[in-house]
């Protein structure tokens, strides 16, 4: 409450009780009808264009992929295999002094699908959906340092403070569910920690603090407070929400551009509807066994990841507009980071991603979700054709080249966009920066990266900022 109307009589404060118990009930009813968007600001809203996607699932490749080893083959780099690239600046990767020659992928490569796409061995399972993707070979970034680079990727801003693409979207569209988050984050379950720059990667920034994402601990009860305490009945918590409520809406009422008193007021109310949603949607063992066996639950190589990836599905279907699921840990070999043994940690890694995305892919598919559901596959960069020296071969960063790809949501299937030089050093061919992938993404949502902004420190703010980018639209459908 404000301080100055600390001072109430008992009639004064009934009085304002009272207006605040008339002001839910409307604020429920407006809800309800479509009308009171201006009052929740988790209602879901119309697009500003033409929609082919209404959520997002981001498979987030951790540590950064080596894109030459995955999904962009490069014969010529097998044939200089062992040279020294010739003119090569050693500070375009951050070990300098550990600058190799040459480095054939160790992986062994196939053309699959009608499109005919190339793709290591790495990927047995996803290999057998590539004329549901489409990819991005030419993506270039920043920043070399896995911080910076996954602000960039999930803000737009090598720098932290600023709202992730999660928070611009829902922002944006709201959440067609009333009962969980428009917007949730997992991470990795296996003790290998949060990606660097942790809560900031799916942190709000300026915009209004209930458009952060939600994360979902990996272990144990993935929300605090999930489940009421026996000793509160259902009325009884309704009793005191409505009170806690109705002093909140009558210092907002005084202060109606408070809007971390806003969003705290909704996260109250979510969070009481979410202990009757969120239990049911968490609750994978109720999924048929062959669904389940499809993902690969309860597998030792990949069944976390694969509850994660059915976790996603059920979300989506229940209405949440944006979910990120993140493959692997926080330091070096706990992630896609292969610095060292570049064989053991691709494998690793893809074994545990391979076979849940893929089913992902086609349990979407066989629920006529995919057309609606657009999943990303993307790191915060690539990897350099040369090899790292110290242990066994490995990969350091490379901001001038990655391959991303995308399915479903209204992209065009089975297809290839630009490309990087013979040896997949540099994007060479129709480059794409993070900040056009960002704008693609937000036109597949219906939203025009233009247009979406929000009013801070003088400036109309975008995620796309204010230079010149574009929407990729050769990828869509």
């Amino acid at each position: 409450m404000n301080p100055r109307n600390a001072s109430l009589s008992r009639r004064q404060l009934l009085q304002k009780a009272g207006g605040g118990f008339g002001w839910l009930a409307l604020q429920s009813m407006l809800a309800r009808t479509g009308m009171g968007a201006s009052l929740n600001p988790m209602t879901a809203r119309a697009a500003q264009r033409a929609a082919s996607a209404k959520s997002v699932i981001w498979i987030f490749a951790n540590g950064g992929p080596s894109h030459v080893d995955t999904w962009d083959y490069k014969p010529e780099l097998q044939k200089r295999d062992g040279q020294t690239l010739a003119g090569f600046d050693s500070k375009t990767g951050f070990f300098p002094d550990a600058v190799g020659p040459l480095m054939a992928s160790p992986f062994q490569w196939a053309q699959h699908g009608s499109s005919g796409t190339w793709v290591s061995d790495l990927f047995p399972h996803l290999s057998r959906h590539v004329d549901k993707m489409a990819f991005i070979h030419s993506c270039h970034t920043e920043s070399n340092n896995h911080s910076p680079a996954l602000f960039m990727m999930n803000t737009g801003f090598t720098r932290m403070g600023y709202p992730c693409v999660g928070s611009w979207v829902t922002y944006g569209l709201g959440c067609e569910s009333d009962s969980l988050p428009s917007f949730v984050v997992m991470s990795d379950p296996l003790n290998r920690g949060l990606p660097k720059g942790n809560a900031s990667n799916w942190g709000a920034g300026f915009l209004p603090s209930v458009y952060q994402g939600t994360w979902l601990r990996p272990q144990g009860e993935p929300i605090d407070n999930l489940r009421r305490p026996e000793s509160v009945t259902p009325d009884r918590q309704r009793a005191q929400l409505d009170l806690l409520a109705s002093l909140n809406q009558s210092t907002l009422a005084a202060s109606p551009l408070e809007n971390e008193l806003a969003a705290r007021i909704e996260s109250f109310e979510l969070a009481y509807r979410m202990q009757s949603a969120a239990p049911d949607a968490f609750a994978i063992a109720s999924e048929p066994e062959h669904i389940r066996t499809l993902y690969g639950i309860g597998e030792k190589h990949c069944g976390h990841f694969a509850s994660q990836c059915l976790t996603a599905r059920r979300m989506v279907e229940r209405g949440v507009r944006f979910v990120q699921i993140y493959s692997g840990g926080m330091e070096n070999q706990q992630s896609w980071d292969c610095h060292m043994d570049l064989v053991g940690n691709h494998r690793g890694f893809a074994a545990e991603a391979d076979q849940p995305v893929a089913a992902l892919l086609a349990d979407l598919d066989q629920r006529g979700l995919l057309d609606s559901t657009l999943v990303i596959w993307a790191g915060e960069f690539g990897r350099l054709p040369v090899s790292q020296k110290g242990g066994k071969p490995g990969r350091d960063h490379n901001p001038h080249a990655f391959t991303a790809w995308l399915a479903g949501g209204g992209v065009r299937a089975g297809v290839h966009y630009g490309a990087t030089d013979e040896i997949g050093h540099k994007a060479a061919v129709d480059k794409v920066h993070v900040r056009d992938f960002h704008a693609t993404l937000l036109a597949l949502l219906g939203l025009d990266h233009e247009a979406l902004s929000f009013r801070f420190q003088g400036l109309d703010q975008r995620l796309t900022g204010v230079e010149h980018c574009r929407v990729i639209r050769e990828i869509m459908a």
